[in-house]
């Protein structure tokens, strides 16, 4: 009961401008811009018993600010509240059984807001290019494989492959515990959509419904699309119920087209949606699928079936295991992972190009087919860029979609899941990567992780 009394008696004293402080504020408050939210860290301040956190939108003298935070026994503070595109001012100050420090230096700092007129395509905001430090932090996790839900780090996932967003959630195919999980990017909450660590072919709601090694998602807005690979099905999650159906497919493998569970995949991954149809990168058929959502009718846009790297039009094409889509509506985009190189498929006619990489393994950047990648896996779009997870590699890659131009803009190459700045920060197979318009996340898959850059 000492605690509260002594809060109060805390802020008055700061705010009248006259505690009885004798020590030092805390020093090197450091304050990062993250996805929705902003991070503030400090050196400890030896003998006290507590910090506050100050804020404003504002600069100024402490006096004029809220305080957000008080009895924090750590040198850390998430501020999930800030609004994007606002400019808030920090202070910290610490406290101990005589009275209150000053105020820490004034420190400042501004989450990026989504554009306006970004839109929801394929599972990621886009519309307008992205604008990054490229910094890298953790938005949930711990590094070990496990099924619980949680908030942020305290939240723990079972080798996670494919991620979507409708620019307020994040929605993760967490692929051994056989769920799909949402994360909510403000707070870095984490709880089950669907699904449970028992596998198997169930429809139904939440929980109650069975999967078997989820692997691609995306989204419409309203409904989760999501590649079943154990499977061989494509199913479908009504967000605001979490009833999940099946769209198309059966537990049989195959490479039939069809309406609904007449037709037949083979281990498909990758999935994306420009609102009207579906479209699927059947992995094990070695081709890219079209559904209906409306009716679940099945055809094949490109692909003979057989492996190959083969630039044509339609069923005259061939690809080698692709991995994941994105689209911008007009275009899908592919991650062609054994042949190590981004395919573009036109959705209109099928016509198939190669815009970077060749069948060579390798990490150079360069411009088109001189590029290198090593089993690229995730792909999104904000439109004017490709982003690429490149799995062995342990990079982020970035394609400028007219000049073929790519580069390495996160992830030093060596396997880790060190936080940091751009190339010295470290991945450990990335799979999955989506944006919010405003920033990229990415699955992290060998330790079990949900990374962003910022």
């Amino acid at each position: 009961m000492k605690k509260p009394i002594l809060l109060i008696v805390t802020i008055v004293l700061l705010l009248s401008g006259c505690g009885t402080n004798s020590f030092n504020p805390p020093a090197d408050v450091a304050v990062t811009a993250k996805a929705s939210r902003i991070e503030l860290n400090w050196k400890a301040v030896p003998a006290i018993i507590g910090y506050s956190v100050y804020r404003s939108t504002a600069p100024g003298a402490v006096s004029t600010k809220r305080v957000i935070a008080s009895g924090l026994l750590v040198t850390k503070y998430l501020d999930s509240s800030a609004v994007p595109g606002t400019t808030y001012y920090y202070q910290v100050t610490a406290y101990n059984s005589t009275g209150d420090s000053t105020a820490s230096p004034e420190v400042s700092a501004t989450i990026k807001a989504t554009p306006a007129s970004d839109i929801l395509m394929g599972g990621v905001l886009q519309g307008t290019p992205l604008t990054m430090s490229y910094s890298v932090g953790t938005i949930a996790g711990t590094g070990k494989p496990g099924t619980t839900d949680g908030i942020s780090t305290a939240a723990v996932f079972n080798f996670p492959v494919g991620i979507t967003t409708d620019g307020t959630h994040l929605f993760v195919a967490d692929t051994f515990n056989n769920a799909i999980r949402k994360v909510v990017i403000a707070t870095g909450v984490v709880t089950t959509v669907a699904g449970a660590s028992a596998s198997g072919t169930a429809n139904g709601t939440g929980t109650a419904a069975r999967f078997s090694y989820p692997y691609g998602i995306t989204t419409d807005g309203t409904s989760l699309y999501v590649s079943d690979y154990g499977n061989h099905m494509i199913r479908s999650i009504d967000i605001n119920s979490g009833v999940v159906t099946t769209l198309a497919g059966s537990a049989t493998s195959g490479s039939s087209n069809g309406v609904g569970a007449a037709a037949s995949f083979k281990n498909p991954r990758g999935i994306t949606t420009d609102g009207v149809n579906v479209f699927v990168a059947d992995s094990g058929n070695h081709i890219v699928r079209k559904i209906v959502i409306k009716t679940g009718t099945v055809t094949t846009l490109a692909g003979s079936g057989l492996t190959g790297a083969v630039d044509d039009n339609g069923v005259a094409a061939s690809f080698n295991s692709p991995e994941e889509l994105t689209t911008n509506g007009t275009a899908l985009f592919l991650t062609d992972s054994s042949n190590n190189n981004i395919r573009k498929v036109s959705i209109a006619t099928g016509a198939v190009t190669t815009m970077a990489g060749s069948t060579t393994a390798g990490s150079a950047d360069g411009i088109g087919t001189a590029a290198r990648f090593n089993s690229p896996t995730g792909i999104t779009t904000d439109g004017t860029n490709l982003y690429v997870a490149d799995s062995k590699n342990n990079t982020i890659r970035k394609i400028d979609i007219v000049s073929g131009a790519v580069t390495t803009v996160a992830g030093s190459g060596s396997p880790g899941y060190g936080n940091g700045d751009g190339l010295s920060s470290t991945f450990s197979q990335p799979m999955g990567i989506t944006s919010d318009g405003a920033n990229l996340f990415v699955s992290d898959y060998s330790y079990c992780l949900i990374r962003e850059i910022f």
